[in-house]
């Protein structure tokens, strides 16, 4: 990898969907900025990415906070270069039926997924458009159509969409481009939680949910990351404001 690689930021990345994406976009040629709450967790996650031959840095912070975002980017602009592709996948559950949903169940999931998805991209928005050239990948899901016991999440993974679309709006001048990526069920500690909570056994869970989806298959976080490799790729400048569903079917 050449020191003059691009530099992206991806967000939640020190496990699942956001970790596979770093690795992936790392082999594409990219420097990668693994932000997570905690530095340490991010670490493995750099490891595995120096290990394979890239360049990675770990960096601690809550997306929440605006602060924390201003000086992750800043710190990511100094120590790897300017970041002109931006993955927004950090994310929680805080799952309940509506009559039991607390304000805090609310707030934290709205913290993360919308004002933290805003917030990096204001962030970083200036480098892309000094660069004239960007990528911005948020991640939805198809829990974005409605989803019992996630009114919290439904709603944040909804509004992604919509933030989306304007952001492909505001910046396509700039040779920016904004996508949206809908996960359906895919093998991870966020799914495999859910089981828990609902109390059902994981080899079972997975096997009645692939049982409906078209590719007689579950999900896997490579198969996310194959997709915002399509988007972040220097081939997809005219795909913009676009959210597709990876779910191994027809949605939306």
């Amino acid at each position: 990898m050449t020191d003059n690689a691009r530099v992206a930021i991806v967000t939640g990345g020190a496990r699942g969907i956001g970790a596979a994406t770093a690795l992936r976009l790392a082999r594409d040629g990219l420097a990668i900025a693994v932000i997570d709450l905690e530095e340490a967790a991010a670490k493995a996650t750099v490891d595995a990415i120096e290990a394979d031959g890239g360049r990675a840095l770990a960096v601690g912070a809550d997306v929440a906070d605006a602060g924390q975002v201003e000086a992750a980017v800043t710190r990511v602009a100094q120590e790897l270069g300017a970041p002109t592709v931006l993955i927004n996948n950090a994310g929680v559950t805080r799952d309940n039926l509506l009559f039991k949903m607390s304000e805090l169940d609310w707030d934290t999931v709205m913290g993360v997924h919308l004002r933290g998805s805003f917030l990096m991209a204001r962030a970083v928005q200036k480098y892309m458009v000094e660069q004239r050239f960007g990528r911005i990948v948020n991640l939805s899901s198809t829990s974005a159509l409605g989803n019992r016991g996630q009114a919290n999440y439904s709603t944040a993974k909804a509004g992604l969409q919509g933030f989306t679309k304007t952001l492909a709006i505001e910046l396509g001048k700039f040779g920016v481009t904004a996508n949206c990526i809908a996960p359906g069920f895919i093998v991870s500690d966020m799914t495999r939680a859910t089981a828990e909570r609902i109390g059902e056994d994981w080899d079972t869970y997975v096997a009645a949910r692939a049982a409906q989806i078209p590719v007689a298959r579950a999900g896997q976080v490579e198969d996310i990351a194959h997709t915002v490799s399509f988007f972040v790729s220097e081939g997809a400048g005219f795909v913009s404001g676009q959210v597709i569903y990876v779910a191994g079917g027809p949605k939306a």
